[in-house]
């Protein structure tokens, strides 16, 4: 067995090398992580070139002849003494940048990247966090066997930190939300095969793969960034276990959701209101492999889960100064309405009698909304909860056990849910809560203490997704969850 070595700060050690011309050999290398059923690591080195002037950064698996797994663009040495001076650092963290977006569902960008200017203190940590997840991918894709099951669980545990949650946030607020889907889609693809190769082994990840999240806060704007493969959601009900077709179907999809909040403050003769009305918020379930991949392997892209539940939590986190809170959306219950048509229906029968026989017909029709929305209180919690419902039973999807009869009958509503006229979703299988009709604000009355001071906010959802058969022919149905928290911030004044 290999010694235990964890190198997640991969900046400090490249920064305690001497200048190149100093060493007494042609590279150098550092453990990053070590496998513990061989006696290799997964390890980084840092290789000169003298004819160029340049050097280069590999990881590579050190068995007795070393298997080079990914090595970087060469980096030509500058008239800084240091091995890595600001402007070649930048350079390193776009290629760490790009090299990850390759292993990504397009293989390519879709568009040139074009990496900010990155603010000197935030080099290190986005350095660190960009290489650590490079190696996260590398090792999926590239490293033998023996040596991936020990590293990915080290090198997950790592970019699951609270220093490397931290970093990540910050990083996906400078590439931009274009560059943050292709970044976030392609963790999710290697996350769901690393978890399909461990299910065909009968191996179980130890710890939870919880989903990504961020928030920020600007002047009347609150905005939360959600995303999560849905092989890694938590499974609240199923009726057994899919087909391998269906399955492929089902994996390979990831949840990405946006939720958009716009707070007011007013302030009031005798205390502050602070309003906080749903601006926008936004789910899809986005697959992770190419169209023609999920029909030649799955059930087809339209075999996925569609949103059924989604419930927020929004709670000041410092109560002291809070003397009230109101909500303004009463419950919402289904449309019902009864139609009552009535017919005469005549007929005459000759010869031994004549007369008319008058028959009266009576048709009731009972109609639901796809979706119910509610606002409620609890202490000084707003909860703002969507439920999706069957339209045909009246019943909550995400709680429903759909019976067999059900699924099968070839007119259900949730059978060509993506293209019929009638569908309680967006084309593409999302859904969309805009202002216009989930406008009502909840409001909090606040101490006038608090004029000018910052109050945080604690932000929780639960997302429930649901599968019932579209065009596929199974009895399979399931439901899975996922939950979120983040921290909201807004002055007062």
């Amino acid at each position: 067995m290999a010694v235990s070595c964890r190198n997640s700060d991969i900046w400090s050690w490249i920064h305690t090398l001497p200048p190149p011309n100093q060493w007494k050999t042609d590279s150098m290398s550092v453990c990053i992580c070590s496998s513990n059923s061989s006696t290799a690591n997964l390890s980084l080195s840092i290789a000169k070139n003298p004819p160029t002037q340049s050097i280069t950064l590999s990881i590579f698996a050190s068995f007795s002849l070393p298997i080079w797994l990914w090595t970087s663009n060469p980096i030509y040495q500058s008239t800084s003494l240091k091995l890595l001076d600001e402007q070649t650092t930048y350079n390193l963290i776009s290629n760490f940048i790009q090299d990850v977006l390759k292993y990504g569902p397009s293989k390519q960008p879709y568009y040139p990247l074009r990496v900010p200017i990155i603010n000197p203190p935030l080099l290190k940590d986005f350095f660190n966090f960009s290489f650590l997840t490079l190696a996260f991918l590398v090792c999926i894709y590239e490293a033998p066997f023996d040596l991936r099951s020990n590293c990915l669980v080290t090198l997950k545990d790592q970019l699951m930190t609270l220093q490397s949650r931290e970093t990540s946030k910050l990083l996906m607020r400078l590439l931009g939300s274009n560059t943050e889907e292709q970044w976030m889609r392609c963790l999710s693809l290697a996350v769901t095969n690393w978890k399909n190769e461990l299910k065909a082994m009968n191996h179980i990840l130890k710890g939870r793969c919880p989903l990504f999240s961020y928030s920020f806060s600007t002047t009347g704007l609150w905005k939360v960034h959600v995303y999560c493969p849905i092989i890694t959601m938590e499974i609240e009900n199923s009726s057994g276990s899919a087909d391998e077709q269906l399955a492929f179907s089902l994996n390979y999809h990831q949840l990405e959701g946006v939720i958009q909040l716009s707070p007011t403050v007013t302030v009031r003769d005798k205390w502050i209101e602070v309003n906080v009305n749903v601006d926008n918020l936004r789910l899809d379930v986005v697959r992770l492999v190419s169209e023609a991949l999920l029909n030649e392997r799955g059930a087809g892209a339209s075999e996925k889960h569609f949103p059924s539940r989604i419930s927020l939590q929004l709670t000041p986190i410092c109560q002291t100064n809070i003397i009230g809170i109101t909500v303004s959306k009463s419950s919402e219950n289904p449309e019902k309405g009864i139609e009552i048509e009535k017919s005469l229906e005549f007929s005459f029968e000759p010869p031994k009698a004549v007369g008319i026989q008058v028959t009266t017909g009576e048709t009731t029709t009972t109609t639901f909304k796809p979706w119910n929305f509610e606002q409620t209180a609890v202490a000084n919690t707003a909860r703002f909860n969507w439920s999706l419902y069957d339209s045909n039973g009246g019943r909550e999807v995400f709680s429903l056990k759909p019976s067999p009869i059900k699924l099968i009958q070839p007119k259900a509503w949730f059978k060509h849910r993506y293209s019929n006229v009638n569908r309680p979703f967006t084309r593409q299988g999302g859904v969309i809560f805009a202002r216009d009709e989930y406008g009502q604000s909840v409001c909090w009355k606040v101490d006038k203490a608090m004029l000018g001071k910052r109050l945080d906010w604690d932000i929780s959802g639960c997302i429930g997704l649901t599968y019932w058969p579209n065009k596929y022919r199974t009895f399979y149905n399931e439901t899975r969850r996922a939950e979120f928290r983040e921290t909201l911030q807004l002055t007062l004044g």
